[in-house]
Order: structure tokens, then C-alpha cells, then sequence
């Protein structure tokens, strides 16, 4: 039980930083949607695009993180039978 708890947390561990890294690295909030800034080919003015994305910021990564800490805490406890003392 230890082991598995031990390797769950790596595990969750290593996917949330990969998954922060891959998917932008926003050191702010988390966002689902981008607003970028557009221009129009004939007028040439600038004009705000809103586009549905999925950007993990460090509120979420710190989130799995302490998750991972428990799960790690958790694996240190001695969780078993008690013995019977005569």
C-alpha cells in the first residue's frame, strides 16, 4: 500500500508539471479563453479575437502538487492491524 501510494504520487506529480509545461506555462490564474489582438487586412485597425483555450496557470499546478504531497504524507503513516499484547 505504501508503494502504490508512493508511485501515485510521483506520478501525478511528474503528469501536472508536464501538463503545466506543455500547455503554457502561465504563471497567473488558470484561463479558458485567450484574447488576442487581430487586424483587419483592408482598414488595418486592431480588434480583440476571444478564442475558447484551456490554460493551466500555478493555482492548478500547486493544487495537483499539494495533492501529490498528501498522497506522499499519507504513505508514511503506519495504517495496519494492531497486535494483540498478552
Amino acid at each position: 500500500m505504501k508503494t502504490l501510494l508512493r508511485r501515485l504520487s510521483v506520478i501525478l506529480a511528474l503528469a501536472a508539471s508536464v501538463t503545466w509545461l506543455a500547455l503554457g506555462r502561465n504563471t497567473g490564474w488558470t484561463k479558458t479563453s485567450v484574447t488576442t489582438m487581430k487586424t483587419d487586412p483592408v482598414t488595418t485597425l486592431e480588434y480583440p479575437v476571444t478564442e475558447k483555450r484551456f490554460v493551466p496557470g500555478v493555482d492548478l499546478l500547486g493544487l495537483c502538487l499539494t495533492g501529490a504531497g498528501v498522497l506522499a504524507g499519507l504513505s508514511l503513516l503506519r495504517l495496519g492491524t494492531p497486535v494483540a499484547r498478552p
